[in-house]
């Protein structure tokens, strides 16, 4: 068969031109050949002239990416284009087939065409990177030959009457509109750049985010092609493989999707609102997020009904595919005559659609289209939520600075609720908005889908939907109780985790009583609690994975038996197929929409909270506070309006009018100078009408030394807070001088440090003055605490830095007030928390010193009566209002009463100071537990312990290809050690049911092709009507036969059905009983682990454990789990059946298995990485609400708004941009696998159509290749949220490692006496003890006897092995020589909780858990009430026990901070008292107590334990002078042993220096 471009049939002279050129078919289609070639001569030198000099700069940088006119119609009309292209191509080739010779000029053209339309595209992409439209030229004139010729074509066509019923006509009519169209974007593009025809062509800059080359976001900047597949996601994603993502890489977002763009878009519609509308109504955050962002909503949702809509297309090609399967495509030859003109064949418009190669192709469109579709909307929505949640971040924050402060004391707004609205409500608002296009979406679809099921199957389809139906308010139920259960269970959680931590706190003293499985038990019972919760939990969610498979089962069950029985027509393959995919379809928007259902509520309920809290009371708008004019101003008058009483609020700016206009006031000179701020007649309130603060009259003078003083609750803070303008005015006014009313320097009385460095926290936002910054850390004596930290003043301190003590914090805060620069300086009791000596070193230095040189004007709120003789101006105050006001002078002369008053004062004071110098300072103590803390720290890290596993992942300096494998390959191991925590059987279980689930739902659907197939007189499916004949003639046995299949299908239903409800309980209660073995487990190894074990890990680290790591393996693993294996077997099974209808499937799957296993290696990756920096930047941002909240009063005195709202946007923006980008991961992978499950369809469909394979079993095939698509993706992500909660297995995984401490002995129980030791004689013998096998030995070789009754003293230097060998006593070290015995039995050799339970010990700091005063005393619960209670009189805490409601079962708050810290050590005295054992070890038990109660302490010792053997551990040497024994220590040796009056009389005895050196 010769090729020829015209064809030459026998008798046509296709080459003949008599009746003129343009009337030969041949001639009009080779002449619409030219504009393609002449196109493709053009470009191609151009793009390799330009591509070969590009190759040197290979990525060319992106600010040259300039968007041209009409940028996105040309992508859209150049996809049209080449889609029209190839149903030409397609049309030219089946008429081609009808054709006795080949005839090329139907089909040449138009794939000329095809290549010609995509190297326009390409040419322009380049055009514009290089921003050089002068070579746009060339397009132009393609498009325009390209119009010309194919008006020709249709003009030729019209005039030969050939009209729309023909399928050439429509194409050519088609393609002349696109030609047009983007002739039309071209003329566009000239006439905005004028690059030609133009004298001056216009400049364009590109914009501003590309040229800052830290934007890295560049979705908004790509073209429509690169947007719509992500790919410029490659390098990032691929990238990630190599090396993490980490925050440099991720960049700053553009400025369109900052926080602050958002902001103002948001707080406009907002406002427009107020003006509009009445103003004294609320305006809606409805109403303004619609005006700010209802237009990306809108293009989103558009693009959801588009998705929708090509969703539809699926079932419909599946039908027609296996309806014209096996009708004969060819069509009669008879008419051929008919259609021809111009010597080709025409073909009808609808015979295309017969073909179902055609088909096919088609459906493969579809799915990418509507796949693109879907992604796009997704995209769009959480752009916008994302931006959204940016707005509202940003709006909560500037609100919470203008915060009237009564509002957070007065407890009308707590921490906690402002935590919540960032932390809760702003997300709740971002899903609503994912979520939301569903709510419109959703109903359309399921019309739509009732629709068409009724179209194909008739009534029948009615009850099928309408089982549907009656089941998704079941659904909606069962979701919202699991919102009520998570709720439950987190109560029982927080519970649980209150009673870990205070176990954690206190585990030393646990361990020295014996008492952590009484505590462990408590925990238990708290879990158990939480346990069953959960199980709820897992019930809800197994119901809801089960109506969610069951659901359209039992439709199908419904729609197809009911078929059988009323629709007189059998079902023939192509219908069931169509409507079971339909159903498939179906379900997702049921399941859905409960959830949305849910959201929309939950968001109804945040807008709420939030506009309640936007309209939440302000501080007054102060205009002094910009210091402009030395001017007053009522600062806030209560004014009555409509009679009710509000301070002023945002009202105030609408009614400036109504108070009096703030008039100049003229400077009288002696004020001008002298007094920085005065008070006249001021009344001031915390928000309730009863004044806090009566009849004020101040002064302060100007660069002078106020003071403040009066009892507690006076009132003195609040002075200064009125005169910052924190309180609200009902009368009176506040002075400030011009020049001092810029910022005040202010350090509250409640330390409040931000989560930064040392020196950040100091400078705070000033620039850094090294002099000045010097002599402020000397003023505070802060250097020594930080020599201690770990990196010095760069040291992280605050919520999640290293925690310090309130001594440090304190005068860290002091240091920040001084370092400032500021005219005025307030401080409010800075020597709260110090003692003696601090407080005497920053008077003298920092308060006389550095800013009286500084002539800075000082007001100071103190107790301390003894610096009064420092002021320069007193002020007394009493009960809110001012009892005195003057020099020390004055009120000497004139009040002598106070005078007196205040000098029996100071005397007590002076007293307590030589008691305070004899002590041991609690400074130093402080300083000595930071040491210990850092101490053991490093420790650990010379041994580098294994349960370091945090480190160790943060070590990635080692070679690239270790951390490569490390970071890609799932934890296997781990997910195996979670499966055996489940149990053996739960597990097999799970397996079985699952598999055999899924093979009855093959089977089902394969009994339904089967059933449908069954032809019995094999007549051609093709002709419904040809059955209906058939139907007459045989009925009976026609009829019986098809509903011989209805039993069958049904009980494989009913099997289905309830494999379905196992497979979803066997996974919930799986994870429910792995997550039950997995805490208790870990609770058990930790608390019995060796102390040494808590000395080294961070309590946060082990807090961890209990908190996110349990609550990820309580409730995200199962569902995770179950996702994951659903969706594998669903696509395993799907691609086992196409490969059994069509073996050659197999051959295909090769090469997309390999892009499947390279798009899920490296999403992975940079999924998990993305994952981490979006948790890892959403802390510091709660972080700084909660601290901004806290500071509030600081932050305004300072006038610090600005650069705290900057960070607040900065911290915002950072974590927007992590969120995004995993957000846009999740869309690259989805694009991807998405088209690979086209591909697969399209392969499907093609070997379907190429085989001779029964027409149901290719519906089978096609309707499994189409569910392909939807599951692809939910492996992929699944897997990677597995590997990331796997972590948490892994995790709690190590700490089940720690050895325990040998619990058993070597002694049994049995052999120890009853009441041993029953004298308290205890022989020490050559003792060698370690902390660690790693460390060295802390005590060595020592030897030592202590009679019976024996009061023995030990001392020695810090560090020097006294509190080792207390801890060697309960044998908590290791012992590795030697040896202690206690009344004739070696201590090393009895079981741990005998011997700990026989002794007593009080420690350094007091512990008391929170519970009754009964457990604190006597957890065992062995000891009657009288003894108890005597206990408690020993100890001289009866009265107070009894005073308490409740008695010995009275309440004790976590941590016992209901009672002072001195109680605390009594209630450990009685402890210690309650068991009655002869050996009683007090560890440095008085540091942290005050004079009277050591004096109680002594006395208790030496009548109550008279009998008994006392060694005290003294931190104080005076506190042994009376031991009858005392051994001195010396760097881990023993070294002076005899009783304290010989050691003393020894002048170089080490005791006797160390005595001296402590007075």
């Amino acid at each position: 068969m010769a090729l020829s471009f015209c064809g030459n049939d026998r008798g046509s002279n296709a080459y003949s031109v008599d009746k003129g050129v343009l009337d030969n078919g041949c001639f009009v289609d080779a002449l619409n050949l030219v504009p393609h070639v002449f196109l493709l001569f053009i470009t191609f030198p151009i793009l390799f002239i330009g591509w070969g000099s590009q190759s040197s700069k290979v990525q060319i940088h992106h600010n040259t990416w300039l968007h041209f006119p009409g940028h996105n119609l040309r992508w859209i009309l150049t996809f049209t284009l080449l889609f029209v292209h190839v149903c030409e191509i397609a049309e030219g080739i089946v008429s081609n087939t009808q054709m006795e010779s080949n005839h090329l000029h139907l089909f040449l053209p138009a794939l000329m065409g095809f290549i010609a339309a995509t190297t326009s595209v390409v040419y322009y992409h380049n055009i514009e990177t290089a921003n050089f439209p002068k070579l746009l030229l060339a397009l132009f004139i393609y498009w325009i030959l390209a119009f010309i010729t194919k008006m020709i074509k249709l003009w030729k066509f019209a005039e030969a009457s050939l009209g729309v019923q023909y399928l050439r006509f429509c194409i050519t009519a088609l393609l002349v509109v696109l030609y047009g169209l983007l002739m039309a974007v071209e003329i566009n593009v000239i006439r905005v750049r004028k690059y030609v025809f133009f004298a001056n062509p216009q400049r364009v800059k590109p914009p501003e985010d590309l040229q800052d080359l830290g934007v890295r976001f560049l979705q908004p900047f790509v073209n429509l092609l690169s947007k719509a597949t992500y790919w410029w996601m490659n390098p990032l994603i691929i990238g990630a493989h190599k090396r993490p993502i980490e925050l440099k890489k991720i960049g700053k977002l553009p400025i369109a999707m900052r926080a602050l763009t958002n902001y103002i878009r948001l707080k406009d519609s907002y406002d427009e609102q107020r003006k509009t509308e009445d103003p004294e109504k609320s305006p809606s955050i409805w109403k303004s997020m619609y005006r700010a962002f209802g237009g990306p909503i809108l293009l989103s949702s558009t693009f959801r009904y588009m998705a929708d809509l090509l969703g539809f297309a699926g079932p419909l090609c599946i039908s027609g595919i296996v309806e014209h399967l096996h009708n004969s495509t060819e069509i009669d030859r008879t008419n051929k005559t008919a259609n021809m003109t111009f010597g080709v064949f025409f073909m009808s418009s609808t015979e295309l659609l017969k073909n179902t190669s055609v088909l096919a192709v088609l459906l493969f469109l579809a799915l990418v289209l509507q796949r693109t579709f879907l992604q796009a909307s997704y995209y769009v929505t959480i752009e916008t939520g994302i931006n959204l949640r940016g707005a509202l971040l940003a709006m909560i924050y500037n609100k919470i600075l203008r915060l009237s402060t009564s509002n957070m004391s007065m407890g009308e707004m707590t921490l906690g609720q402002i935590n919540n609205l960032v932390a809760i409500e702003t997300n709740q608002l971002m899903w609503f908005l994912f979520l939301c296009p569903n709510l419109w979406a959703m109903p359309v679809q399921i019309i739509m889908g009732v629709i068409l099921l009724y179209y194909l199957l008739g009534d029948s389809a009615l009850i099928g939907a309408g089982v549907i139906l009656l089941l998704a308010p079941v659904q909606y139920l069962i979701a919202t109780k699991l919102a009520d259960t998570q709720k439950s269970t987190l109560d029982y959680s927080t519970d649980r985790l209150k009673k870990t931590t205070e176990i954690l706190k206190g585990i030393k003293l646990l361990k020295l009583y014996a008492w952590e499985n009484i505590f462990c038990d408590r925990v238990e019972e708290t879990r158990g609690k939480e346990l069953t919760s959960l199980k709820t939990f897992a019930l809800y969610t197994s119901m809801s994975i089960f109506m969610n498979a069951a659901i359209p089962i039992a439709a199908v069950l419904a729609t197809f038996v009911t078929h059988a029985y009323i629709e007189e027509v059998r079902l023939s393959p192509a219908k069931a197929f169509a409507s079971l995919a339909l159903f498939h379809i179906l379900v997702t928007p049921l399941f859905l929409l409960s959830t949305v259902v849910r959201f929309a509520v939950k968001a109804l309920v945040s807008v709420q909270k939030l506009s309640e809290f936007l309209q939440s009371d302000e501080i007054g708008d102060d205009s002094w506070r910009n210091g402009e004019m030395y001017m007053s101003l009522e600062v806030g008058k209560k004014y009555k309006y409509h009679g009710d009483t509000k301070a002023i609020n945002r009202k105030g700016r609408y009614r400036m009018d109504n108070y009096e206009q703030p008039m100049r006031r003229q400077l009288r000179p002696t004020e001008t100078e002298d007094v920085a701020v005065q008070v006249n007649d001021g009344f001031f309130t915390w928000g309730s009408n009863l004044s806090t603060l009566t009849d004020i009259n101040i002064r302060i003078p100007t660069g002078q030394l106020t003071m403040i003083v009066g009892q507690v609750g006076c009132g003195k803070s609040s002075l200064l807070l009125a005169m910052l303008g924190e309180m609200q005015t009902i009368s009176g006014k506040v002075y400030w001088s011009n020049k001092n009313r810029y910022s005040v320097a202010y350090a509250a009385q409640k330390s409040w440090l931000l989560n930064a460095t040392v020196e950040e926290n100091i400078t705070f936002g000033s620039p850094f003055n090294k002099q000045r910054y010097k002599a402020v850390i000397d003023a505070c004596s802060l250097q020594p605490d930080i020599d201690l930290l770990p990196f010095g003043d760069q040291t992280e301190i605050g919520e999640r830095g290293i925690n310090l003590s309130g001594g440090q914090r304190q005068r860290i805060c002091v240091a920040r007030a001084l370092y400032q620069n500021t005219n005025i300086v307030f401080l409010d009791d800075p020597f709260s928390a110090l003692d003696i000596h601090l407080s005497d070193h920053l008077m003298q230095e920092g308060i006389l010193k550095f800013l009286q040189d500084d002539k800075r004007t000082l007001v100071l709120v103190t107790h301390k009566l003894q610096y009064l003789i420092h002021a320069d101006w007193i002020i007394a105050m009493k009960d809110g209002s001012v009892l005195r006001e003057g020099t020390l002078k004055d009120i000497q002369t004139h009040d002598v009463e106070l005078y007196e008053h205040w000098k029996t004062l100071m005397n007590r004071q002076d007293q307590e100071l030589e008691k305070e110098t004899e002590m041991e300072s609690q400074t130093t103590l402080e300083r000595k537990t930071l040491r210990r803390a850092f101490y053991s720290r490093e420790a650990k890290n010379q041994i580098d312990d294994e349960d370091e596993e945090e480190e160790v992942e943060e070590d990635d300096d080692d070679n690239m290809s270790t951390t490569t494998s490390r970071r890609s390959k799932i934890q296997w191991k781990m997910c195996c050690r979670y499966l055996s925590s489940g149990g053996f059987l739960m597990v097999f279980l799970m397996v079985s049911s699952k598999l055999a689930k899924h093979s009855v739902m093959v089977a089902i659907d394969y009994w339904l092709a089967a059933w449908t197939s069954s032809n019995p007189h094999n007549q051609s499916l093709a002709d419904p009507f040809l059955n209906a004949t058939n139907y007459t003639q045989n009925d009976d046995t026609q009829i019986a036969q098809h509903r011989s299949y209805v039993p069958v299908f049904i009980i494989l239903c009913g099997a289905a059905i309830a494999l379905c409800l196992i497979t979803s309980l066997t996974v919930e209660f799986l994870g429910v009983a792995a997550a039950t073995n997995l805490h208790h487990n870990l609770l058990n190894k930790i608390i019995h682990a060796p102390i040494r074990f808590f000395d080294v890990t961070p309590l946060g680290q082990i807090l961890n454990r209990f908190s996110a790591d349990t609550n990820i393996i309580d409730q995200h693993i199962p569902p995770t789990l179950e996702s994951l294996t659903r969706s594998t077997l669903l696509c395993l099974s799907a691609i086992g059946v196409i490969a059994f209808v069509t073996p050659a499937f197999l051959i295909a799957l090769v090469p997309l298995a390999v892009a499947f296993y390279f798009i899920q290696k490296y999403f992975r990756v940079a999924s998990k990485d993305l994952q981490d920096l979006d948790d890892s930047t959403q802390l510091p941002l709660l972080c700084h609400f909660s601290e901004t909240a806290e500071g509030l009063t600081t932050i305004r005195a300072f006038r610090h708004e600005a650069r705290f709202k900057q960070r607040m946007l900065e911290l915002t923006d950072t974590n927007n941009t992590a969120y995004l980008f995993l957000s846009a991961a999740n869309r690259w992978l989805e694009v991807r696998t998405d088209y690979l499950g086209a591909v697969i369809v399209l392969t499907a469909a093609v070997a379907a159509i190429w085989s001779t394979s029964q027409s149901g079993l290719v519906g089978l095939g096609l309707t499994y290749a189409l569910t392909v698509t939807n599951y692809l993706n939910w492996v992929v992500r699944n897997l990677a949220d597995l590997e990331v909660q796997m972590a948490a297995v892994k995790k709690v995984n190590s700490f089940l490692s720690t050895e325990s401490e040998n619990y058993e002995g070597s002694m049994d129980v049995s052999q120890v006496p009853e009441d041993w030791p029953q004298h308290g004689e205890i022989k020490i013998h050559d003792l060698c003890v370690r902390y660690d096998t790693m460390l060295k030995p802390v005590l060595k070789h020592v030897n030592a006897h202590i009679n019976p009754g024996q009061k023995v003293g030990i001392c020695g230097r810090t560090g020097s092995g006294k509190s080792s060998l207390s801890l060697a006593f309960f044998n908590m070290v290791d012992v590795f020589e030697g040896k202690i015995v206690i009344d004739g039995i070696d201590i090393c050799k009895l079981p741990l909780q005998t011997l700990r339970s026989r002794l007593s010990i009080i420690l350094q700091d007091p512990v008391l858990f929170s519970g009754s005063i009964r457990l604190n005393l006597d957890p065992e619960r062995t000891c009657t009430d009288d003894r108890l209670w005597e206990a408690l009189e020993i100890a001289q805490l009866k009265n107070i026990v009894k005073a308490l409601p409740g008695g010995l079962d009275a309440v004790v708050t976590e941590g016992g901070e209901n009672f002072s810290v001195g109680q605390r050590q009594l209630f450990c005295l009685a402890r210690a008292f309650v068991r009655k054992s002869s050996i009683l070890i007090m560890d440095e038990a008085t540091a942290s107590i005050d004079m009277a109660t050591e004096n109680i302490l002594q006395k208790v010792v030496m009548t109550a334990f008279a009998d008994r053997t006392v060694v005290t551990i003294a931190h104080l040497v005076s506190s042994i002078l009376e031991a009858e024994q005392v051994l001195v220590f010396s760097s881990g040796t023993l070294v002076e042993c005899d009783s304290a009056p010989n050691l003393l009389a020894q002048e170089n005895s080490l005791f006797s220096i160390l005595v001296r050196t402590h007075k």
